[in-house]
């Protein structure tokens, strides 16, 4: 847990601050997001417009959630489901034949897309699951801080 306030705002921030943008672009850019959600697998397919506009609340919303710390571990997890989720539906670099072809790879591209929404899960992850009580006073926090105050352990 990062315990200086400004620091956990600045990497929280950093961890969602493509998201809002991913959201402006699909509705600035609606015909061009409804085609890609499309390439889909097929059921996902056939619900596009409502798939999209669930993705656009999920980009848009959850990383104020994050960044404010209001409900922000349930924020992170939805959002790290959701990169996973677009990680395994619309990246699949298994199914590219060029996967280990010299020069221009499709493959390639999708397998470096992949493994970045993966490293978001990660980083997510570590949001979702951040224990609160690390960096606090309670009588239930896991750490021994006497020691570090100069107190002797007992």
């Amino acid at each position: 847990m990062i315990r200086n306030s400004f620091l956990r705002t600045l990497t929280r921030a950093s961890l969602v601050v493509l998201f809002p943008f991913s959201a402006a672009d699909k509705i600035f850019n609606w015909k061009q997001a409804i085609k890609q959600a499309k390439s889909g697998p097929a059921p996902f397919a056939n619900a596009a417009p409502e798939l999209l506009l669930a993705g656009i609340a999920v980009e848009a919303i959850t990383p104020i959630c994050i960044v404010t710390g209001r409900r922000d571990r349930e924020a992170a997890a939805l959002l790290a489901g959701f990169c996973a989720s677009t990680a395994l539906l619309y990246h699949p670099f298994w199914t590219h034949d060029d996967l280990f072809s010299k020069g221009k790879s499709t493959g390639r591209e999708e397998l470096w897309e992949f493994l970045k929404n993966f490293g978001l899960v990660g980083g997510l992850m570590f949001v979702a699951l951040d224990d609160r009580r690390a960096g606090t006073s309670s009588p239930q926090q896991p750490y021994d801080t006497s020691i570090a105050a100069g107190g002797r352990r007992e």
